[in-house]
């Protein structure tokens, strides 16, 4: 699955970038909501996500990268968050936040620093829905893919497997077609792409071309 990251879209721009996602190959409109607290750096909240999700076909994929996320659980769900994802280094209750994020009707996902073993994981993975796996520092678009996350997915992939579970392994950070079928082969089901789709000539087509690499 394609998950183009909206922060590289043309904000002034933005419903025609929302309806070219839906009109693509795209699974999901992946959403980066930082608060320049927990990474340095501040992207947008919930209005935006409101009037994207007036205009979106596909279900919102929302990452936050905030402090304190179980404070905003319910006003993700009312904004209209179909997949919330929570940072393993920002959620103390991580089971517990799993648990309300699923309540309110939504999927619920863990993201995961560079830093993080994935290893952490591994007691709750049948309560994670997806893990949204960093592939470069979170905090801004546009930064080279870390090579060490193909053994990271590898691993992940394995206690899965071994544990029986459905989550799914999302890869946000410096995808592009060099390294996607790479990145596919390890293990990974939804590709993030956010300067690789918003600087193409063609952002639909590259939407398309990084599809055709999982069939």
């Amino acid at each position: 699955m394609i998950a183009p990251s909206v922060l590289s879209a043309d904000f002034l721009n933005l419903g025609r970038d929302v309806e070219m996602i839906n009109n693509s190959e795209a699974a999901l409109f992946h959403i980066d909501v930082m608060d320049g607290r927990f990474v340095p750096n501040i992207s947008f909240g919930l209005p935006v996500i409101k009037a994207i999700k007036k205009l979106a076909k596909k279900p919102l994929d929302v990452h936050l990268m905030i402090v304190e996320p179980e404070k905003y659980f319910e006003e993700f769900k009312n904004a209209g968050a179909d997949i919330l994802s929570v940072h393993y280094e920002a959620s103390t209750h991580l089971h517990r936040s799993m648990q309300s994020i699923k309540a309110l009707g939504m999927k619920a996902g863990v993201a995961i620093n560079p830093h993080t073993p994935v290893s952490l994981l591994a007691d709750m993975i049948n309560d994670i829905d997806l893990v949204c796996m960093m592939s470069v520092n979170p905090g801004f678009g546009g930064q080279s893919f870390i090579p060490n996350t193909i053994n990271k997915i590898k691993e992940l992939k394995r206690i899965i497997t071994e544990k029986g579970a459905s989550t799914l392994i999302e890869i946000d950070g410096g995808v592009t077609m060099a390294n996607a079928a790479e990145i596919l082969a390890a293990g990974a089901d939804v590709l993030v792409a956010g300067n690789t789709v918003f600087s193409a000539e063609n952002p639909a087509q590259m939407i398309a071309d990084l599809h055709s690499l999982s069939k």
